[in-house]
């Protein structure tokens, strides 16, 4: 059984060129709804206690850096299946693999500046979506 919720991110690039709420437009429109959302500005240490999964890769220390340089904006939403949804409608990491219509097709910069993450398990949902919202925050 899959959970009826997910976590993302809309990373510094996406967020700090104003497509946050284009974004989250073209998620409604794919039948989810947002139950929780905040804008922060992740310190490095929070960036590399949320990424720790990719520590041993070589892309950590640019991740990190990049999501402790600006604002970003995690959220939950909620649909059916939501982690497979999710992953579905904002494509493959490199926008130019990603299907026509996902997310990072249409908002995503580059392989390593592609505009949202998304929980790539129930797992991982809850255990992202608990690093930012105590579970009274979401709605």
């Amino acid at each position: 059984m899959s959970l009826d919720y997910t976590f993302s991110i809309i990373k510094p690039d996406a967020f700090n060129a104003g497509k946050a709420g284009k974004i989250i437009g073209h998620l409604e429109a794919e039948g989810f709804k947002l139950t929780a959302a905040r804008v922060i500005l992740l310190t490095r240490r929070q960036a590399e206690e949320f990424y720790a999964v990719h520590r041993a890769r070589p892309f950590y220390g640019e991740l990190v850096e990049f999501m402790s340089s600006a604002l970003c904006m995690p959220f939950v939403l909620q649909k059916t299946n939501a982690v497979n949804a999710l992953r579905d409608a904002i494509g493959a990491t490199d926008p130019a693999e990603a299907a026509e219509g996902t997310v990072r097709r249409l908002f995503a910069e580059s392989k390593g500046r592609n505009a949202i993450h998304a929980s790539d398990s129930d797992e991982n949902a809850i255990r992202e979506s608990r690093f930012f919202f105590a579970g009274s925050e979401v709605v």
